[in-house]
């Protein structure tokens, strides 16, 4: 049984918002979408815009590939026979993990790591979050085994792509990261769940997000390991 219910942190800063979340989502067919990304005032100057999204279906697997300014995106429908980069996640929404995936429960329903009951934030509260923290980096080692790994909402896990874990974030999400030791930013996908403490290093729990390892090598600090961060959900407004 659970022991533990951990919700959002109380350190974490809310600044109001009323624009509206994008939610790109893996469906079926093709299709086109064009949406602009309008930064909040004060954030960045200028304007995301989501130039092109093309959602495919090969040989069962659906793909899509979009692009918020220069940064590029590539999201792909795990097998669920792939093991999860988190395997220490115990339960999603009270189901054992695969489960929850393949109903598609996750986005911000509440898990369970060794214990402990997380509850993650949901839409309307995600569109107003900011946190100053440390960032960590996981992931590169999945590149020298065998066969692929799922994140925790079900997307093929891709150690040089530009994604993210987090505890509290509803999943996927886009969020911009700063570095504040070299000033550096770039925006991530957040598809999975983490940091969470380990063995070794309880402390690791602490930290607010884990980059893959092609995020960190972006934002400089894939040697070092551990980074200051500014992390910042992108409010977007959906063009109809």
């Amino acid at each position: 049984m659970p022991k533990t219910e951990t919700s959002i942190p109380s350190q974490t800063r809310l600044i109001p918002s009323s624009l509206l979340l994008l939610l790109i989502m893996l469906l079926p067919g093709c299709m086109v979408v064009k949406t602009t990304y309008d930064i909040v005032a004060g954030t960045v100057k200028g304007t995301y815009k989501l130039i092109k999204g093309v959602y495919t279906v090969t040989a069962g697997t659906a793909k899509v590939t979009y692009k918020i300014g220069k940064f590029a995106f590539e999201v792909v429908r795990a097998p669920l026979d792939w093991p999860l980069t988190h395997d220490e996640i115990e339960t999603i929404d009270g189901l054992p993990v695969k489960e929850a995936i393949r109903q598609g429960r996750v986005k911000w329903s509440p898990y369970v790591v060794k214990g402990r009951r997380y509850v993650p934030m949901n839409v309307s509260q995600a569109q107003r979050y900011e946190e100053t923290g440390v960032a960590s980096w996981y992931g590169e080692e999945t590149r020298r085994q065998e066969g692929g790994h799922m994140t925790a909402n079900g997307e093929a896990f891709n150690p040089m792509g530009l994604t993210a874990a987090h505890k509290y974030l509803p999943l996927p999400i886009n969020v911009k990261v700063t570095n504040l030791g070299n000033g550096r930013s770039i925006i991530v996908r957040v598809n999975d769940r983490g940091p969470f403490p380990s063995v070794n290093n309880p402390n690791s729990g602490k930290r607010i997000i884990d980059l893959s390892y092609g995020a960190a090598k972006r934002l400089g600090f894939h040697r070092k390991g551990l980074a200051r961060v500014r992390v910042k959900v992108i409010p977007v407004q959906v063009e109809t």
